[in-house]
């Protein structure tokens, strides 16, 4: 009833999706990653899926799976602590009811017991290291609703993100909860993978990273600049394309990428900004995600200067 109900209950425990810590998820849960993932300022993620019972999710070639009424998909995020301890800061709902998809984020109390409902989002002061072994104290951003909305919107509906079968990483003994999958097709590349061929690695990170927004039908479906992994327009992924209206963002470039010039591309000048007026993605970090952007640098400057040129 806390799934499908109308009312948006106060506390995360009255779902009954962890028993009393968010470190013990409650039988019935059903884990998964995702093969390349999106970067929140550094932070870990764990997720996991409930279906209604007797429900079962529906694959669509290797697209977004489809879910019954009555599903949640639970996403957690959270940082190690120095002394080897792991603090969750929030966990973020995507509710399938009847009317559509509802987003409700939470953040938990400081001594792990619960975490509140905050609709209007929230900042948390959190210490981490990252990959490089540097300590970084950052404000945390939870999203409130809009901001939600903003991301997972498709057409201006809201919809969920992660979950394509070519993206999914689930574990076989849950396989079965897919209807009609074909598991081959879980394939896109891990950008973190070094081994595996540069172009695929880049188009992976900018699908999960940058296509929500950027696709037909997303919230910047008017730039014109789509960056999802089907995508074969090269003008459209922004090779050689001038922006439609990015201002001061541009820093003086004219191309979203230049073939061969990561360094006169706007595409990694954004990336590489935490500028509010410039930074892209807009929403979710407050860092530069060093690793992403040496990938996107990479490349573009391992295009032939003349790709994509009409």
């Amino acid at each position: 009833a806390a799934i499908t109900g109308a009312a948006n209950p106060a506390t995360l425990s009255q779902f009954g999706f962890f028993a009393g810590a968010p470190d013990r998820p409650a039988p019935g849960l059903i884990p998964y990653r995702l093969r390349s993932a999106l970067f929140s300022d550094y932070a870990y993620k764990d997720r996991w899926i409930v279906l209604p019972p007797g429900g079962r999710m529906q694959a669509n070639g290797d697209g977004l799976l489809t879910f019954p009424v009555g599903t949640a998909i639970i996403k957690s995020f959270g940082y190690q602590q120095a002394d080897g301890s792991y603090r969750t800061i929030e966990t973020r709902l995507l509710l399938h009811r009847a009317s559509g998809w509802v987003a409700l984020p939470y953040i938990w109390r400081a001594d792990g017991s619960d975490a509140d409902l905050r609709l209007a989002g929230g900042r948390v002061p959190v210490t981490f290291t990252d990959p490089g072994g540097e300590v970084r104290t950052i404000s945390y951003a939870v999203p409130n609703r809009n901001q939600c909305l903003n991301c997972h919107q498709l057409n201006g509906t809201m919809t969920p993100i992660g979950p394509r079968l070519r993206n999914l990483d689930l574990a076989p003994a849950h396989r079965a909860q897919v209807i009609g999958a074909d598991w081959s097709r879980a394939t896109l590349p891990r950008w973190e993978d070094a081994a595996a061929p540069l172009e695929g690695r880049a188009r992976a990170y900018l699908d999960i990273n940058c296509a929500h927004c950027h696709r037909s039908g997303g919230s910047a479906n008017n730039s014109g600049l789509y960056l999802d992994y089907e995508q074969r327009d090269l003008s459209a992924l922004g090779l050689y394309r001038r922006p439609v209206a990015a201002g001061r963002g541009s820093g003086g470039r004219d191309y979203d990428i230049a073939p061969g010039h990561a360094d006169r591309s706007i595409m990694t000048y954004r990336m590489d900004s935490t500028d509010p007026g410039v930074a892209m993605p807009e929403l979710g970090r407050a860092t530069i995600h060093r690793e992403g952007v040496a990938l996107i640098r990479d490349w573009i400057n391992a295009m032939p200067a003349d790709r994509g040129a009409r």
